[in-house]
């Protein structure tokens, strides 16, 4: 719907809709048909069809603004829903829906403020968690605790709440503070398979390594097979000396996950602390570790040739075109005729010296007949010569 249409209601005196008409009553039920089946545009096309700027109609606006919303409209969504808070001050449905669709535009601030007031009407737990992601989403982890507690304290078992608390107290490394969060759903579910581990966790970073083996042990032992149980079981085992249960346990976590260097270089060294023989048991898994932070030779000697050629092809820019044909060279040393490339470079620049020593080194693996060997065969002449006459 066009802003034209809000602006033009807002500045009519709107008041409640008289009698309502048999086919407004219809086209409302159509609209609500069509909306659940998302067909969302005829719906909203059916809805303005049945609007008049000379009544104010809750029903249908309110609908117009559902429809805009799950149309992922939001801004057209947000003008409704102000119109009708404005209109209907007391409704704290069109207020939620209103901070709901600000958190979707990413207007954060106009959502903390839009939650605000209706927290002064209504304490909604799920509000409260709203606001707190708008202030993490503002980076302000202070704020959102804050509010993921008032949260907290009228749902206590909210999970999803309770590790989001969590995590801002963890990165704060208030270890007992994000412990504190997790007790009292484990309280009710000492078993429950998202919460414990996070509280293992907390145990784990605050150095409580036996307070962590238990609790992580206890988890593996009813079945909860995810990579973190495993892997902060092997490292709480590892800090505490039980090598070859650190052993197990990490390389089980391996078993699920292979793209962690750390969990490679963690298995190394118990493996190296267990005694295992260095050839055949660890330097595997130093090469493993090795081999992660090691680039691909090919795709980076290919990414500087790109380099290279653009500075030299387009910009002329000779110091840093050989600068990067020499990295593509040191990644792939069979690219030969990349040594005559850096050559050429240098003999552009007038760095003769240079250029006459990288012809050299070309020509050694050169095929001679070939057009690069020609090439660089007459360069090297030239340079000879050149060389000579700054001699005299």
């Amino acid at each position: 719907m066009k802003r034209t249409i809000f602006i033009l209601l807002w500045i009519i005196i709107c008041v409640p809709a008289g009698a309502q008409t048999s086919h407004r009553d219809s086209v409302l039920t159509q609209a609500r048909y069509l909306k659940s089946i998302f067909k969302t545009d005829e719906a909203i096309e059916a809805l303005v069809s049945v609007m008049s700027p000379q009544f104010f109609d809750e029903g249908v606006m309110a609908e117009l603004a559902d429809c805009h919303f799950q149309n992922g409209d939001y801004e057209d969504a947000a003008d409704t829903y102000t119109m009708l808070s404005s209109v209907v001050p007391n409704n704290v449905l069109y207020k939620v829906r209103l901070m709901q669709t600000r958190y979707r535009q990413r207007a954060f601030p106009q959502c903390v403020q839009t939650g605000r007031e209706v927290l002064q009407m209504d304490s909604i737990p799920a509000v409260y968690s709203i606001v707190g992601d708008a202030f993490l989403q503002m980076e302000q982890g202070d704020s959102a605790l804050w509010y993921y507690r008032k949260s907290l304290s009228l749902k206590p078992f909210n999970e999803t709440v309770a590790s989001k608390a969590f995590n801002i107290l963890v990165n704060a490394e208030d270890y007992d503070g994000a412990v504190a969060v997790c007790d009292p759903i484990l309280a009710e579910d000492p078993d429950n398979f998202k919460i414990a581990p996070l509280k293992g966790l907390a145990l784990f970073r605050k150095g409580n390594y036996e307070a962590a083996i238990d609790l992580f042990q206890r988890q593996e032992d009813i079945g909860n097979d995810i990579y973190p149980i495993h892997y902060y079981l092997g490292q709480s085992y590892w800090h505490t000396k039980v090598i070859y249960r650190a052993e197990k346990e990490l390389v089980s976590a391996w078993q699920i996950d292979s793209s962690d260097v750390n969990l490679a270089y963690s298995i190394a060294a118990v493996k190296l602390e267990a005694f295992r023989p260095f050839e055949r048991d660890v330097k595997p898994w130093l090469d493993k570790a090795w081999d992660m932070i090691q680039p691909d030779p090919v795709m980076m000697s290919r990414l500087h040739q790109q380099y290279g050629q653009g500075y030299y092809t387009q910009l002329e820019k000779w110091d840093e075109a050989i600068e990067h044909y020499k990295e593509a060279y040191r990644y792939n040393p069979k690219s030969y005729s990349t040594l005559s490339t850096i050559a050429y470079c240098y003999e552009r620049k007038k760095d003769y010296k240079q250029a006459l020593e990288w012809y050299e080194k070309y020509m050694q693996y050169a095929r001679p007949g070939s057009r690069g060997y020609e090439f660089a065969a007459k360069s090297i002449e030239y340079l000879k010569g050149e060389l000579f006459m700054e001699e005299k």
